[in-house]
C-alpha cells in the first residue's frame, strides 16, 4: 500500500513536470494566450470570406479617403474586430444550414453556415482588415509625382510600385519565420492586446447592456455628432481660445494656435482631431501615453520656446513657428518648381540662383530629433535587452518548443517554395518597373537590388527587436540619407529606395506579427498566408485606385495655398513625404545637413542620442536600488514627436488628455466597465466619424454644396503662421 502511494505520487510530480513543460516560458504568454485548441472549428468559411473582403476594401478606401484630408482618420483592426463580432454572428442565425457539393471537390460537402460563428474565423477576418489597416507608403510616390511635382506617372507604374512595395516584405518574412515565429521566446508583446481582446469578445455576454448594442448606440452618437465638427461647425475641430483673446498678436497666436502653434489651451470636439495621426488614445497603454507625453512636454514646452524665442536658433525668428513647407533666407515659401528641370532632376543654376533652403525651426529640430531617436533605439536595445535578445535567439537556435508550436504541428505547414517564388515574382516585376519604365520612377536597377540588400540585411535583427522589445527601430531617415549621398538631385529616385528598402522591412515585420498572432489563436498556418497574401493584393489595388480618382477629382488637392478656406483636402503626411523628397532627393543631404547646408550641426544629435541610453545605463548600474531609472526610456522620449509635422499640438494634447481619462482614471476606478466597454467605443467612435465623413463628402463636398459662416472659418489663427524677425513683410502679417 505503501509502495503504491509513493508510485501514485512520483506519478504526480511527473504529471507536474510535464504540465510546466508544456507551458510557455514567457509568464505574459501564460496569462493571456489560451493551451488549448479545437481544430475541428471550420476556417475557410462563406461568413470569413465575405466579412473579410467586405473589411479589406472598406478599410482601404477609408483609410486611403481620409488620408488627404487635414485631421485624417486611420480606421484600424481593431474596428473590424469588434464591429464584425455581431454581424458574423447574426450571419450564423440566418444563413441556411443546408449543405451542398461543389464540382471538383468530390464528395466533400459545404454549407454557408457550418455553425456558431467562431474565433478563428474572426482572426482571419481581422487578418483581413489588418492589411488594409492602413494606406500602402508607396500611394505617397503617386500623390506628390502629380499633385505637387505636377508631373505624370501612369496608373499602371502606380499600381505595380504600391503592390510590388507591399509585397517584397512577405518573401523576407518566410525566411526570416523559422527564427522569430516558430519559437517561444520570440512572443512578440504586441500580438498580446489583440489575443486578450479575442477572448474577452468571444465569452458569454448575458449583460443587460451588451457590448453589441453599447457598440451601436455609441456608433449613432459618433455618426450624428460628426455631422457639426465635419460640416456645420468646424470651428470645433480646433477651439483656440488664446487667439479669439489676442486677435492681433502674432506670439499669442504661435503660442494658442494647435494647428499652427505650441497650442496652448486649444481644444477639440471632433474625434477624427483625437485619433489622427497616433490613432486612438483609448488604445494605448497609459504607460506608453505618458512615456510620450513626458518626451513631448521636452520638446514642445521647453526645447522649442528657448530655440525660437531664447537664442533665435537658425534664424528661427524669420519663419513660421510650425511649418512643413520650405523656405528662402529672406523667409519666403521656396520655389521648388523652378528648380527641377525636364528630366525631373536638379538645376543647379537656378538653384544657386534663389539659394540654399531653409527650414522652420520646428521642422529642423524634428529631424534632429529623428536622428537622435535611430541612435537611441540601437544603444538602449543593446545595454537594456541585449542580453535578452541574445539569450532567447540562442534558445530559438536550440529548437525549443512549447504548448503553442507543439498544437500548430496539426497543420499543414507552409512549403518554403510559396515564399522563395513570392520573392522572386515580386523582385523581378520590380526590376521591370525599374528598368521599363525608369523614366517614371527614376531609381536604376542597381538601387533596387541594393535596397533589398539592405532589407534583408535589417528585417531579422529588427524582428527580433521587436518580438522581444515591442520596439520598431525606424530606418527610413537612413534610407533617405544613404540613397540622398549616392544619387543627389533625383527626388522620385530617393523616395522609391527608401520605400522598397525600408517598407519592405516594415511588411515583414507586420507580416511576422499577425503570423505569431495565428500562431497563438491556432489558425492553420496556409490559411493565414493566403488571407494575408489576397488582402495586401486587394488593399494596395483599393488605394492606387482611390488615390487615382482623387488626385483627378479634387482641384487643387493638396495645394493648400490654392485650397478654398477650411478645405479638408490639404495633404498633411503628403506634404513631409514631399519636402522629404525635396531635402533628401532633389537637394541632398549634402546641401541641407552637410558641409553645402545650413544644419550640418543636426549631426551631432546622431552622437547624442546613442550617448543618452549610455548614460541612464550607467546610472543605473551606479544606483541599482533605484527602481525609476530604467523607466528612463530615451528612444520614446526622443521619439515623442516623431509623428511632428503632419501631426499638431492640438492632435497631441487631445489625445493625451483623452487617453489619460480613459486609460488612467476609468481603468483605474471603473475597471469593470473598461474591460467591458473601452476598446468597443474605441471601434464605434472611429466607425461613426468614418460613415458621416464619406456621406458629407458624396453628398455635399462633392456637389459643392457649402457653408460659409464665422463657424466655418477654421481656428481663427491667422497670425500663427508668422514670422516674427523685423524687417520681414509676409501676405496677411504685419510688418514689424
Amino acid at each position: 500500500m505503501e509502495t503504491l502511494e509513493i508510485i501514485t505520487e512520483n506519478k504526480k510530480v511527473e504529471d507536474e513536470e510535464v504540465e510546466v513543460e508544456e507551458e510557455s516560458p514567457i509568464e505574459e504568454v501564460r496569462l493571456t494566450v489560451s493551451n488549448t485548441d479545437d481544430p475541428t472549428l471550420p476556417v475557410w468559411t462563406f461568413r470569413m470570406w465575405f466579412l473579410g473582403l467586405l473589411s479589406c476594401i472598406a478599410l482601404a478606401f477609408l483609410n486611403q479617403f481620409f488620408s488627404y484630408r487635414t485631421e485624417p482618420l486611420t480606421i484600424t483592426q481593431i474596428t473590424i474586430q469588434i464591429a464584425t463580432l455581431p454581424i458574423g454572428r447574426y450571419m450564423a442565425k440566418v444563413l441556411p444550414k443546408k449543405k451542398f457539393r461543389l464540382l471538383g471537390f468530390g464528395s466533400r460537402e459545404f454549407s454557408l453556415n457550418p455553425g456558431p460563428f467562431n474565433t478563428k474565423e474572426h482572426v482571419l477576418i481581422s487578418i483581413f482588415a489588418n492589411a488594409a489597416g492602413g494606406t500602402a507608403y508607396a500611394v505617397g510616390i503617386l500623390d506628390i509625382i502629380k499633385a505637387f511635382y505636377k508631373r505624370k506617372i501612369t496608373l499602371l507604374a502606380s499600381w505595380l510600385l504600391c503592390i510590388t512595395t507591399q509585397v517584397l516584405g512577405y518573401g523576407w518574412a518566410g525566411i526570416m519565420r523559422k527564427y522569430v515565429v516558430e519559437p517561444a521566446h520570440m512572443w512578440w508583446p504586441g500580438t498580446m492586446v489583440q489575443v486578450s481582446l479575442f477572448r474577452t469578445l468571444h465569452e458569454k455576454d448575458e449583460q443587460r447592456m451588451s457590448r453589441a448594442k453599447f457598440f451601436l448606440i455609441a456608433l449613432v452618437c459618433s455618426f450624428s455628432w460628426y455631422l457639426f465638427p465635419g460640416y456645420l461647425f468646424p470651428t470645433l475641430t480646433s477651439i483656440s481660445w488664446v487667439c479669439w483673446a489676442f486677435p492681433k498678436s502674432v506670439t499669442a497666436h504661435q503660442l494658442g494656435s494647435g494647428m499652427r502653434g505650441l497650442g496652448l489651451g486649444a481644444l477639440t470636439l471632433d474625434w477624427s482631431a483625437i485619433a489622427a495621426f497616433m490613432f486612438s488614445p483609448l488604445v494605448s497603454p497609459f504607460f506608453a501615453t505618458l512615456n510620450i507625453f513626458i518626451g513631448y512636454v521636452l520638446i514642445m514646452y521647453i526645447a522649442i520656446p528657448i530655440s525660437y524665442w531664447g537664442i533665435d536658433l537658425y534664424n528661427a525668428k524669420t519663419f513660421p513657428l510650425f511649418s512643413s513647407h520650405l523656405f528662402t533666407d529672406q523667409g519666403n515659401i521656396y520655389n521648388v518648381s523652378a528648380i527641377v528641370n525636364d528630366k525631373f532632376e536638379i538645376d543647379m543654376v537656378k538653384y544657386q540662383a534663389q539659394g540654399r533652403i531653409n527650414l522652420s525651426m520646428f521642422f529642423a529640430l524634428t529631424y534632429g530629433f529623428g536622428f537622435a531617436t535611430i541612435a537611441a533605439t540601437l544603444t538602449h536595445v543593446i545595454l537594456f535587452h541585449g542580453k535578452e535578445i541574445h539569450d532567447r535567439f540562442r534558445n530559438s537556435r536550440k529548437g525549443k518548443e512549447d504548448i503553442h508550436t507543439r498544437l500548430m504541428r496539426k497543420y499543414e505547414e507552409i512549403p518554403n517554395w510559396w515564399f522563395h517564388l513570392l520573392l522572386v515574382v515580386t523582385f523581378a516585376l520590380s526590376l521591370v518597373l525599374c528598368i521599363f519604365l525608369k523614366d517614371q520612377i527614376q531609381m536604376p536597377w542597381w538601387g533596387l537590388i541594393f535596397a533589398c540588400c539592405l532589407a534583408l540585411v535589417f528585417t531579422l535583427p529588427i524582428s527580433i527587436i521587436t518580438a522581444t522589445t515591442n520596439q520598431v527601430p525606424g530606418l527610413n531617415i537612413i534610407t533617405e540619407y544613404i540613397m540622398g549621398i549616392i544619387l543627389p538631385g533625383r527626388p522620385i529616385a530617393n523616395v522609391c529606395f527608401k520605400t522598397y528598402g525600408y517598407i519592405s522591412m516594415a511588411q515583414a515585420n507586420s507580416f511576422l506579427s499577425d503570423f505569431k498572432l495565428g500562431h497563438y489563436m491556432k489558425i492553420p498556418p496556409r490559411s493565414m498566408f493566403l488571407v494575408q497574401f489576397i488582402g495586401t493584393i486587394i488593399a494596395g489595388t483599393v488605394n492606387t485606385v482611390v488615390a487615382w480618382w482623387l488626385l483627378n477629382s479634387v482641384h487643387n488637392i493638396c495645394q493648400d495655398d490654392l485650397l478654398p478656406p477650411n478645405s479638408p483636402w490639404t495633404c498633411p503626411s503628403d506634404r513631409v513625404f514631399y519636402d522629404a523628397s525635396v531635402i533628401w532627393g532633389l537637394v541632398g543631404p549634402m546641401r541641407i545637413f552637410g558641409s553645402l547646408g545650413n544644419y550640418s550641426a543636426l549631426n551631432w544629435f546622431f552622437l547624442g542620442g546613442a550617448l543618452g541610453p549610455v548614460l541612464v545605463w550607467f546610472l543605473h548600474k551606479v544606483f541599482p536600488k533605484q527602481s525609476w531609472i530604467p523607466l528612463i526610456n530615451l528612444p520614446v522620449l526622443l521619439g515623442a514627436t516623431a509623428s511632428m509635422p503632419p501631426a499638431t499640438s492640438l492632435n497631441f494634447n487631445a489625445w493625451f488628455l483623452v487617453g489619460t481619462i480613459f486609460n488612467f482614471f476609468i481603468f483605474r476606478y471603473r475597471k469593470q466597465w473598461w474591460q467591458r466597454y473601452n476598446y468597443v467605443l474605441s471601434a464605434a467612435l472611429d466607425a461613426g466619424v468614418a460613415i458621416m465623413g464619406v456621406l458629407l463628402y458624396f453628398m455635399l463636398s462633392f456637389e459643392n454644396v457649402s457653408l460659409t459662416w464665422w463657424g466655418t472659418d477654421g481656428e481663427h489663427c491667422p497670425l500663427a503662421t508668422c514670422p516674427t524677425a523685423k524687417g520681414i513683410v509676409v501676405d496677411g502679417c504685419p510688418v514689424f
